[in-house]
């Protein structure tokens, strides 16, 4: 049985699930303004339902990703953070590893069955919506066994899910079309969440070596990765003052730019400690706040635009 320390829910790692919310938020939101321009409102419940699918996911991806690493000893070699390295809860306790497979995978059912909601309800969606679902199952699935194996594709995982997957699924279902502008906005999170699971990806990297995979900073080594880094929180701030400099989304959205500051910062202590684990700390901790506020803040801007 799971102990006080480590219950059975540990496996989805409930406080990383905070990305989701906020890159939902932000999917919610442009959906609200683009229906606000039309004379639409929102349907709340089908929001409520996007949000709840795309939760899902990322339990499911998160759970298989710990039962792989438990099954794999990269969770006994792993050095872990309070940024990466998982829960620790199935070396705690290796009783908890069905219910993590289980977990995993019931997550993953509930959102496909979402997603089926959808398109069954309203069967001109089809087209749009199953090849983001489609895309989407493939991402969580194969992440952990075989992703990993592939620098650049490892990079670009993360952003591709909470990035365009969910702000244009969210899009569909809730405005019934995705826009090539929706695409340009979900840049914002799609170059932040590689970066957030680049720099998670730091202290990993002789652990990862030895289960056989190849991130970035396996690759190019942790210096080599620091200006992909900059690179992609130039690119995320870069799409937003691009669309408000278009006119692609009110003004207001360009709250966003105020987690920039909090971005350079890490971006700098990644510079100047890339390969001192302990002093990476407070640049992994400001890579978590940048992904969680800047979105926040340009579903803030959006909803201020109604």
């Amino acid at each position: 049985m799971a102990s006080e320390h480590h219950p059975w829910w540990g496996p989805a790692r409930v406080p990383f699930l905070l990305l989701t919310p906020a890159c939902m938020a932000l999917g919610v939101a442009w959906s609200a303004w683009q229906l606000a321009q039309q004379g639409l409102s929102l349907n709340a419940l089908d929001a409520l339902l996007c949000v709840l699918g795309a939760l899902a996911a990322h339990v499911a991806v998160n759970a298989l990703n710990e039962h792989h690493d438990f099954h794999s000893g990269l969770d006994q070699r792993t050095q872990r953070t309070a940024f990466s390295g998982g829960s620790g809860v199935l070396p705690a306790n290796p009783a908890l590893a069905p219910v993590a497979l289980a977990m995993g995978w019931g997550a993953l059912l509930f959102t496909v069955l979402t997603g089926l909601y959808f398109v069954v309800s309203r069967p001109a969606l089809l087209w749009d919506l199953a090849p983001l679902g489609l895309l989407g199952v493939a991402v969580v699935v194969s992440y952990t066994p075989w992703l990993t194996r592939h620098p650049w594709l490892c990079l670009m995982a993360p952003g591709l899910g909470f990035g365009p997957l969910m702000l244009l699924g969210t899009e569909v279902v809730l405005t019934g079309a995705m826009s090539w502008q929706g695409l340009a906005l979900s840049a914002l999170p799609f170059f932040l969440a590689n970066n957030l699971l680049l720099l998670n990806q730091f202290p990993d990297v002789d652990a990862d070596r030895s289960v056989g995979r190849r991130t970035l900073p396996l690759l190019l080594g942790r210096a080599g990765s620091v200006p992909v880094l900059g690179l992609q929180y130039g690119l995320a701030f870069g799409a937003v003052l691009l669309g408000l400099a278009l006119g692609w989304w009110p003004a207001a959205t360009g709250l966003a730019v105020l987690g920039l500051p909090l971005a350079v910062s890490a971006w700098q202590r990644a510079q100047a400690h890339a390969e001192d684990l302990p002093a990476l700390q407070p640049a992994m901790g400001l890579n978590v706040a940048v992904n969680l506020l800047s979105p926040v803040l340009a579903a803030v801007g959006l909803m201020l635009s109604l």
